[in-house]
């Protein structure tokens, strides 16, 4: 069985797997960071078969906890969606280059960025929809973004925030939504040839880690102060989304 060797590879895989720690424990969105900083250095769908596995286990853990809150009507107009945003961007990954992935990637963590600076509750508010033909569709962009990029949040938040849910049930049915996204990603990852025995490997090293960071951020969410972690977190998302714009653009340009 063999590894990543990168010590620059294990600074940047740590960092995301500890951003995906504390995402887990209460700091929703910070695990965006975790597949743009690794595709800094590799390609991107690889970076984000690494992460996959991890993110899986912490979702098992997580669905477990919540399994009493949840909205079975939310979950059963936006996880088939959400299934064809998969297969969609599953397709797709299979016909672009490394550098038109970085470029997604790039454009939709930008996206992300400003979509948190303007608000959540905001954007919901002005474009969300509680019908069930909007709930297929913010499903199925959250299933393709979040396959691509790792970036499904903000189009479920937009659908669901506008449904101004208990905060557990919130919760709740986001654990469940997108737990049930990662299992199924697994089957264009497996396709596509993304999860080789290196990667797994790297994964399962990574795992005890990621176990760790999501107690950390348990910790983290009860003394700083929210404001000033998600400030940091978002000029770093964004700086991190121009490098991979750059390398995507130069990749495209010289090949």
């Amino acid at each position: 069985m063999t590894f990543h060797t990168d010590p620059l590879f294990y600074a940047l895989a740590i960092t995301g797997v500890l951003a995906l720690g504390i995402s887990k424990g209460g700091f929703n969105g910070v695990g965006q960071i975790a597949t743009p900083l690794l595709a800094l250095i590799m390609p991107p769908l690889e970076a984000a078969a690494i992460f996959l596995p991890i993110m899986i286990v912490q979702d098992v853990t997580a669905m477990w906890v919540y399994r009493k809150d949840w909205n079975g009507r939310i979950l059963a107009i936006m996880i088939p969606g959400g299934l064809a945003g998969i297969a969609a961007a599953g397709f797709l990954a299979a016909h672009i280059s490394d550098g038109a992935v970085r470029i997604f990637i790039g454009v939709t963590t930008i996206a992300f960025v400003l979509y948190w600076w303007i608000g959540p509750t905001r954007v919901a508010r002005d474009i969300g929809s509680t019908s069930i033909a909007g709930g297929t569709f913010w499903g199925a962009l959250s299933g393709f973004t979040s396959t691509i990029a790792q970036a499904g949040g903000p189009p479920f938040q937009i659908y669901v925030l506008s449904r101004q849910l208990p905060k557990m049930t919130y919760v709740g049915t986001v654990t469940i939504f997108f737990g049930t996204l990662n299992f199924f990603k697994t089957i264009p990852f497996f396709l596509l040839g993304q999860f080789t025995p290196t990667g797994f490997a790297t994964s399962m090293a990574l795992l005890p880690l990621a176990i760790a960071f999501n107690f950390l951020g348990f910790w983290l969410v009860r003394i700083t102060p929210e404001k000033i972690f998600y400030r940091i977190t978002m000029i770093l998302l964004f700086l991190i989304s121009l490098e991979l714009l750059r390398s995507g653009i130069t990749d495209i340009w010289r090949g």
